[in-house]
């Protein structure tokens, strides 16, 4: 076997378990992502069977670490990183840029491990794609107490005032919930919001429409049980874009778990003016699924300052409200009142 392939064969893998190391820490220490972490630990034992069959002792032999030219060659770049995702980016990319080079030189050892580390490098590049943009959602959308949903028609003043005050008031989450309004303007409105959102550090979710969720770059999308499949959403959307789902009663709440949104909102807690023809559940459904679930929760229906603090549940929860904030003279005071209730609950 040529001495030159197997010498890149084992620097290459070398790269690649350092690599996966470090996704692995990040997936586990900053983003404190179990499914990411899991996906990693798969792949970096997988990796390991690779090797052993594409050289194992016999490239670790032509290792000649001291004779290395590469080991003198480095960039300014290579010694900076922003901050901790910087230092994931990096490692993703070297990553694949490893596995490209163990799979071609591969070849020339053994076909079929150099297809099957093809295979990794395909895995890496959804793992990549997920750690970097949705797992940071998730992690941003785990730790939201507030979601307000906006109206235009409901707003006391303009709309675009009224989100700002309630992003100061504490929102984590603003949910643009138009039903009359034409797409074009509703689009309009949305790559308002996301720039109004962004500039506040909060997420964006469109309701009903994933298409324009997709367009103005939203966080996530809200479905209600008659509106898109939460599968259907990601195909639209993107598979980086959150998923949230409304469920009234334990059975639909079992359905929406089968298909895996990132939160489940639960409700009415209380009668609501949003939606008066659906049948109080009470806050025995928060319960009901915290007990069936580990995913984040919103509670919804109904929810005011005054009747926020009768919502307990064992686990940590968000409520999402319309008219208690966007309605109210002071929406970033009530934002605030909300908010706080939550969070002292939640401890």
């Amino acid at each position: 076997m040529d001495p030159a392939a197997l010498r890149i064969l084992d620097a290459n893998f070398n790269r690649a378990r350092e690599g996966l190391r470090v996704l692995e820490e990040h997936s586990r220490f900053a983003l404190n992502d179990i499914a990411l972490t899991e996906s990693l630990k798969q792949l970096r034992h997988d990796l390991t069977a690779a090797a052993a069959r594409l050289g194992g002792a016999e490239a670790l032999a032509c290792r000649d670490t001291p004779g290395d030219v590469g080991t003198q060659v480095s960039t300014e770049a290579e010694h900076v990183r922003a901050d901790t995702a910087a230092v994931a980016a990096a490692a993703a990319k070297r990553l694949g840029e490893s596995l490209r080079c163990i799979e071609e030189y591969g070849k020339l050892v053994d076909p079929s491990a150099a297809a099957q580390v093809e295979q990794l490098r395909y895995r890496l590049y959804a793992v990549e794609q997920d750690m970097l943009l949705a797992s940071p959602r998730r992690g941003r959308l785990r730790d939201a107490r507030l979601h307000v949903l906006v109206t235009a028609e409901l707003c006391r003043g303009a709309w675009p005032a009224v989100c700002k005050a309630a992003l100061a008031g504490g929102a984590d989450v603003i949910q643009l919930r138009e039903k009359s309004l034409n797409d074009r303007e509703l689009l309009a409105r949305a790559v308002r919001l996301r720039a109004i959102t962004q500039a506040a550090g909060a997420l964006l979710f469109v309701n009903d429409r994933p298409d324009i969720a997709r367009l103005c770059g939203a966080d996530g999308v809200h479905v209600g049980q008659t509106d898109l499949s939460v599968a259907d959403v990601r195909r639209i959307a993107g598979p980086t874009v959150l998923v949230g789902k409304s469920t009234h009663s334990a059975g639909e709440i079992s359905a929406a778990i089968d298909e895996t949104p990132d939160y489940i909102a639960v409700g009415p807690m209380f009668a609501s003016a949003t939606k008066p023809e659906v049948q109080v559940a009470g806050a025995r459904l928060l319960a009901e699924a915290a007990g069936l679930s580990d995913l984040p929760i919103v509670a919804i229906g109904g929810i005011t300052a005054s009747n926020v603090s009768g919502l307990v549940c064992r686990s940590p929860f968000a409520v999402a409200v319309s008219h208690a904030v966007i309605s109210a003279s002071d929406a970033a005071t009530a934002a605030r009142e909300i908010r706080g209730a939550v969070t002292r609950d939640a401890k």
